[in-house]
């Protein structure tokens, strides 16, 4: 029969042995989880570079293409003002407007649904962003959130009748639009991200009336659940 001493060394042991497998598991999964971020950071880096390549002559008359920095899987596709514009009050976008999107937006869906990043790309964001003016007798706040929603809704609407009229296609037969329309969502951001000039400490009106687009390379764990349910 074991002794009492015996037995509180085996405990001891399995303990440690315990221990040490924990600590090696979280070792591992912190290891894991830094490649997987670092994989998605170089896809990112790769879809930056390919959309400065594909998007330049639209970067030389104003538009950004940048890291998001509040996000590592983030990119910003920025469309200042006297691209994109609006008239006062309105969602309907003028003739202008849609003459940028007509060579834009088949640009950037050729890049974000190349077989190369569709597979990583989360999502497409239209950012509709506005000033902080508003009409004297209603909620500033409420009447920017829906006009921005509204204005982003009608990007989005408009891209995907440019892109329904190119009807390009994918090597595996499939429209750029049906894989576009897949990650492309619209949000209005109302007045909640204001440009402030850094040099009077005012909100810059001019430069926050715009556009942005945000792209989001998939997480770690969207990309498991993606393979899970593929």
């Amino acid at each position: 029969m074991a002794s009492s001493e015996d037995q509180g060394g085996l405990a001891n042991s399995f303990t440690d042995l315990m221990t040490s497998l924990a600590i090696i598991f979280i070792l591992l999964l912190c290891v894991t989880h830094n490649e997987a971020q670092q994989e998605g950071e170089n896809t990112r880096y790769s879809i930056l570079l390919e959309l400065k390549k594909e998007l330049r002559e639209f970067m030389q008359k104003g538009v950004k293409v940048d890291p998001d920095p509040k996000d590592p899987l983030g990119l910003l596709i920025l469309v200042p003002e006297g691209l994109l514009d609006f008239e006062l009050n309105k969602a309907e976008i003028p003739p202008k407007g849609i003459d940028f999107l007509h060579p834009f937006i088949p640009r950037l869906a050729n890049v974000v649904c190349d077989k190369r990043f569709r597979d990583d790309i989360n999502s497409i964001v239209v950012e509709g962003h506005t000033d902080s003016s508003g009409p004297v007798n209603m909620d500033k706040d409420q009447y920017n959130w829906d006009l921005s929603q509204r204005r982003s809704m009608a990007v989005v609407a408009q891209s995907l009748i440019i892109l329904n009229e190119k009807h390009s296609l994918t090597p595996d037969g499939r429209t750029v639009k049906d894989y576009f329309v897949k990650m492309l969502s619209a949000s209005g951001r109302g007045s909640a991200e204001l440009k402030i000039d850094e040099t009077t400490g005012l909100e810059n009106r001019e430069q926050s009336r715009r556009v942005v687009f945000k792209i989001r390379v998939r997480s770690l764990e969207q990309r498991v659940v993606k393979e899970i349910t593929s």
